[in-house]
């Protein structure tokens, strides 16, 4: 059995997940978020900020220290698409190999592909999911970016299209409650990219859809009208198409301080989930018109599961 860890840095959160592996199957040994918000005006000023760098720093210090004291073997970090898109992202791989190498020496975070990204996020979201349901549709809506990927036991096609929570809430939602001009604005972005991802992968034949990350848990926890967030609750939870529009409407509406009051958001959250519900409302129309698809399968395990296991190859 080896003992093994992923970090997944994004436009707004990093995460890590230690566990054991055996016979290609993990243990969860520990799973934690912290909402570091990396890509902060990265989409205006294509550098990343210097309070977003030190906000990353000290939390991946604290995984560092968490990576010595579980005394973890083998760690996969990679960053996704607010390290793909910047002029100084030299920065950050050099803080990561500081942080990082003190506690395993060579370790330093990798950019990978939006291909590579939907893959590693089907690999982690399916393997407990029952194969009769399938084909998938899996979808990691992110900061800056969402991967919607199709398959059954493995990825057949996938697509990272450069719409996310943090990055359609910069571009389009300025307001606060966000106006209806800036909110159509949004869903015509919304829309554009998705259709052209949808020509690229093949949802017609999918069965399952699966969703994943932040927003994706958080809406599952508000259409459960959950007082508290309770992940092993979240985890495989089903909400009807309906009722996730419901919220995802509800959500668009509200101003930051509604949002933030609400019993499972997560206070780094609030301020960006307007943009990923938009996202979330034209895909579930787009899915349903699509596929037939009418019920959504929230998973806590994703990417981070995906990159964990990828290190045993």
């Amino acid at each position: 059995m080896s003992r093994l860890a992923g970090i997944d840095c994004g436009t707004n959160s990093i995460r890590l997940l230690i566990a054991d592996a055996d016979a290609g199957r993990l243990r969860d040994v520990h799973r934690e978020t912290r909402i570091v918000r990396l890509g902060q005006g990265v989409d205006a000023t294509d550098q990343f900020a210097p309070d977003a760098i030190a906000r990353t720093r000290a939390a991946l210090a604290d995984y560092a220290a968490l990576l010595a004291a579980h005394r973890v073997e083998r760690v996969r970090m990679v960053a996704t698409s607010a390290a793909r898109d910047v002029a100084n992202r030299d920065v950050f791989f050099a803080m990561t190999a500081e942080v990082l190498g003190a506690v395993l020496p060579g370790a330093i975070a990798e950019v990978i592909t939006g291909a590579e990204e939907a893959s590693l996020s089907f690999r982690g979201a399916v393997g407990e999911l029952d194969g009769a349901a399938g084909p998938f549709v899996v979808v990691d809506l992110g900061g800056g970016s969402t991967e919607i990927v199709v398959g059954a036991e493995q990825a057949l096609a996938g697509y990272s299209a450069d719409i996310g929570c943090v990055r359609l809430t910069e571009r389009c939602l300025h307001s606060d409650p966000p106006t209806p001009a800036e909110v159509e604005a949004a869903r015509e972005l919304v829309r554009e990219r998705l259709d052209t991802a949808l020509r690229v992968v093949p949802v017609e034949g999918a069965r399952t859809w699966v969703g994943l990350a932040g927003t994706m848990t958080t809406l599952s926890a508000l259409a459960h009208r959950m007082v508290t967030y309770d992940a092993a609750a979240i985890h495989l939870s089903r909400v009807a198409v309906g009722d996730l529009l419901a919220v995802c409407s509800r959500l668009v509406g509200m101003s930051r301080a509604e949002r933030a009051a609400l019993a499972p958001m997560h206070p780094g959250r609030a301020d960006v989930i307007g943009g990923g519900a938009i996202v979330v409302e034209e895909l579930a129309r787009s899915l349903r018109a699509r596929a037939g698809i009418d019920e959504l399968v929230v998973s806590e395990h994703d990417i981070l599961d995906g990159i964990v296991l990828s290190i045993l190859g």
